[in-house]
C-alpha cells in the first residue's frame, strides 16, 4: 500500500505565528574531519550542528531513520555543512525542531511528499504484563531526552527524561536495523533508565582486546532490557512505514 501526499515545506505556527530562527549561519565545512554533530545548544535558544550532512539534518529534524530518506540529490549524503542558528527567545526542543523544519525549507529550498510503504520494521508495543515506567511528574514537564552514558563499551545507559513513546522509537531506530514504530500508544513522557549491552560492530569480534581487557558483551540486549525494565517489547515484523520522498534540494548560497 502507497499513499502519497503532494509537494511540501513544513512551517509551524504558534498562536498565528511562524517559527522561524532569528538568525542562521549554514557554511560548508570543508576540513575534512569525521567527527560530528547536531543538537539544541543548553538554554534553548540554538541549534547548531558541525560537520554534517543535509541527510543527516533531516532524519534529525523530522526524527526518521536515514533509510526512510528517498530520491534526491547525491550530495545530500556527501556535502557536509556547520549551523549556528538562534531563535529569538528561549525555545522548547519540539520549537526549535519545528524551526529546523523551516531553516532546511527557507535555505536548501527542501520539498518533500510522505508515502507509506509496508517494510520490515520493528514494532514498540506493551508487553503482556504492563508497562513499567514512571511518568514524568515535574509541574514544569521541560523537554524531552535521552543521555546515552557508556562507563564500559559496549554497556550502555539511556537515562530518559519526560520522553514520550514516538520519541523513544526514534531514538532506537537510530541504533537498530530497522525503522521502530510506536504501538504502544501510551501518552504524556516518561522517566527512566534503561540499561544494555549494545550489538558489536561488524569490524570487532567477541572477545577482543579493548585498552588491553577483553571487551565485556555480558547484560542483556536491548531487546531483552525493553523487556524487563520498561515492560514493553519489540517485535520484527513487517508493516507500514513512513517514508519521505525528497523532491527538491538546492545547496545554499554560503551566508
Amino acid at each position: 500500500m502507497r499513499i502519497a501526499a503532494a509537494s511540501l515545506a513544513v512551517i509551524g505556527l504558534v498562536n498565528g505565528q511562524s517559527l522561524k530562527f532569528e538568525v542562521a549561519s549554514i557554511k560548508p565545512n570543508q576540513t575534512g574531519e569525521t567527527r560530528y554533530g547536531i543538537r539544541p545548544a543548553p538554554g534553548g535558544e540554538r541549534y547548531v550542528a558541525s560537520n554534517v550532512t543535509l541527510k543527516l539534518m533531516i532524519t534529525v529534524a523530522y526524527r526518521i531513520k536515514a533509510d526512510q530518506v528517498a530520491g534526491g540529490p547525491a550530495w545530500m549524503d556527501a556535502d557536509r555543512y556547520d549551523m549556528n542558528a538562534k531563535a529569538e527567545r528561549p525555545s522548547s526542543v519540539e520549537e526549535l525542531h519545528t524551526m529546523l523544519q523551516d531553516l532546511l525549507a527557507d535555505r536548501f529550498k527542501l520539498r518533500f511528499h510522505r508515502e507509506s510503504k509496508e517494510l520490515p520494521m520493528y514494532a514498540l508495543t506493551v508487553d503482556k504484563d504492563g508497562p513499567k515506567l514512571k511518568p514524568h511528574e515535574a509541574q514544569s514537564a521541560g523537554d524531552p531526552w535521552i543521555d546515552q552514558t557508556q562507563d564500559h563499551f559496549p554497556q550502555t545507559t539511556w537515562h530518559a527524561t519526560f520522553a514520550p513513546m514516538d520519541y523513544f522509537a526514534w531514538r532506537l531506530s537510530q541504533i537498530l536495523d530497522r525503522p521502530v514504530v510506536d504501538l504502544a500508544k501510551l501518552k504524556g513522557g516518561y522517566d527512566f533508565d534503561l540499561k544494555f549491552t549494545q550489538e558489536l560492530p561488524p569490524n570487532i569480534q567477541p572477545g577482543a582486546l579493548l585498552n588491553g581487557e577483553a571487551i565485556d558483551t555480558s547484560g542483556p540486549t536491548i531487546f531483552d532490557a525493553i523487556r524487563r525494565q520498561l515492560g514493553l517489547k519489540l517485535e520484527r515484523q513487517k508493516g507500514p512505514v513512513d517514508i519521505m520522498v525528497i523532491d527538491q534540494a538546492e545547496k545554499p548560497v554560503e551566508n
